[in-house]
């Protein structure tokens, strides 16, 4: 085979791999169009608690930390701010709309080691389990920068009627 045809048989399957992947990330966009976050801002009157830098990881299904969702505004890794209030849980993500979990839709708050694209010391990242409008419960993955994820993980805890924490391998 020359250099050439080589070189062909290269760009044609680096072509036909990215089509694969436009396509699948395409599927998972029409699969999850119905799942949508609750953008909003934090509600008049609710308390600061406290503040984390985080990096945000992904939305998987629920106790299926390898599932990533497709949800608008939540679909990529990120630069995040964590607000933790009396009222619920703020998000904002770079360039996104804030993304407001209210206490109430909370199910779960726990430490995890391992989400869909990243893995980290044990018990490194935040695993926050919250229920979207239609009822499904979701876990986001947050990994704090400048605190420990039992100090996030317990902020939030804090807020919720009934202390629902836990540590996932």
């Amino acid at each position: 085979m020359t250099r050439e045809a080589a070189l062909g048989v290269m760009v044609a399957v680096t072509i036909a791999l990215l089509g694969v992947l436009v396509w699948a990330w395409w599927r998972r966009t029409r699969r999850d169009a119905a799942l949508v976050a609750p953008v909003g801002e934090i509600p008049a009157g609710a308390a600061t608690l406290s503040a984390f830098p985080t990096l945000y990881v992904a939305t998987t299904r629920h106790d299926e930390p390898l599932e990533r969702l497709a949800i608008g505004g939540l679909a990529f890794r990120s630069r995040s701010d964590v607000t933790v209030t009396d009222a619920g849980v703020a998000l904002d993500l770079t360039g996104k709309p804030r993304v407001f979990v209210a206490a109430d839709r909370i199910e779960l708050v726990a430490q995890a080691t391992v989400a869909i694209d990243r893995v980290v010391e044990p018990e490194g990242l935040v695993r926050l389990a919250w229920r979207l409008d239609d009822g499904t419960v979701v876990d986001s993955y947050l990994r704090p920068q400048d605190a420990s994820a039992r100090a996030l993980a317990d902020a939030v805890a804090g807020i919720l009627p009934t202390t629902q924490t836990g540590t996932d391998a």
